[in-house]
């Protein structure tokens, strides 16, 4: 971490996304770390960790801030990012690593003062003296300070680029690239083979809720089956009773809507109140009139 990145002004420039990105990996790996070190209390009483939260929290952030900041002086967010600190406060043209007290004072501000708001909360939340009353609203009226100096500083980050929190501001810390970032080569071709395709891909997800699937799939399936051939014959009819055309199981309340296919009383209604120009999937013939079949039907022809 101690080698030259050459002259200030020569260094790379750290893009402001990045930076934001890098914070947003560390939430991230946060959230994860807590969430596995939960699941080992799964099988404990509940809320076993709820009196020691604070201080557990506490002491994971501080693993994290003791193989990150302390021995890297890059968070994991950032070094994914190749992405990492310098002291900014050194009068030196060179990288400078961060100094020991940085990084002290890195930890206080990060990991203590999380602690501190968290216990303060628990300490006086439930505290009626007038005392206690003064001190929570002293400890309000800093928090809401502090939170209110973190949106200027954000303001200004957002102008300049240089420090993406109010701790990197008041430490004297900036991101800085580890390596130069070699420029990337794409080709005119691959540009205009992926932009062709995004397009085509959201063309296609603004036209498939306006095509009606299901009727297209009749259509096609009446138009092989008027290809094929259908016999006009009673005996056709017969066979066509055993079943319904839409679950495909012995019809119940058989109803017919003028062609030669059963349907179950329900299957037929719902499907033709979900769809006013619902079609028969079997030989695509629309719905003329809902009648209920007249044709006997033996139930010993169910077992043949």
């Amino acid at each position: 971490m101690a080698s030259s990145i050459g002259n200030e002004k020569s260094v790379n420039p750290v893009l402001r996304i990045s930076q934001l990105d890098a914070l947003e990996l560390n939430k991230a790996l946060e959230q994860l770390v807590w969430s596995q070190f939960t699941s080992c209390f799964h099988g404990f009483k509940p809320g076993v960790l709820a009196h020691f939260e604070p201080e557990v929290k506490a002491f994971l952030w501080f693993i994290l801030w003791r193989f990150t900041i302390y021995s890297k002086n890059a968070t994991v967010g950032q070094a994914i990012l190749n992405i990492h600190y310098k002291n900014n406060l050194s009068q030196t043209e060179k990288y400078q690593p961060l100094s020991k007290h940085q990084k002290l004072w890195y930890l206080i501000f990060t990991v203590g003062g999380r602690w501190l708001e968290e216990r303060c909360y628990d300490l006086f939340s439930n505290r009626q003296l007038q005392s206690f009353c003064k001190i929570k609203s002293y400890i309000n009226f800093g928090a809401g300070l502090i939170k209110l100096c973190g949106l200027l500083n954000f303001l200004i980050f957002l102008q300049k680029g240089t420090f993406a929190t109010l701790t990197e501001r008041i430490l004297g810390i900036r991101s800085v690239f580890c390596k130069p970032q070699s420029v990337r080569q794409v080709g005119f071709e691959y540009m205009n083979r992926e932009l062709l395709w995004h397009g085509f891909a959201e063309f296609l997800i603004y036209l498939l809720p306006l095509i009606n699937v299901q009727k297209l799939k009749l259509k096609i399936s009446s138009w092989c089956l008027s290809i094929a051939g259908l016999p006009n014959s009673e005996n056709t009819l017969a066979a066509h009773c055993k079943e319904c055309s839409l679950c495909g199981e012995w019809p119940t309340m058989p109803h017919t809507i003028g062609c030669l296919h059963v349907f179950c009383y329900y299957c037929i209604k719902s499907n033709c109140l979900f769809d006013i120009y619902f079609t028969c999937p079997k030989c695509g013939s629309e719905v003329h009139r809902l009648q209920p079949l007249k044709y006997k039907i033996e139930m010993t022809e169910l077992h043949a």
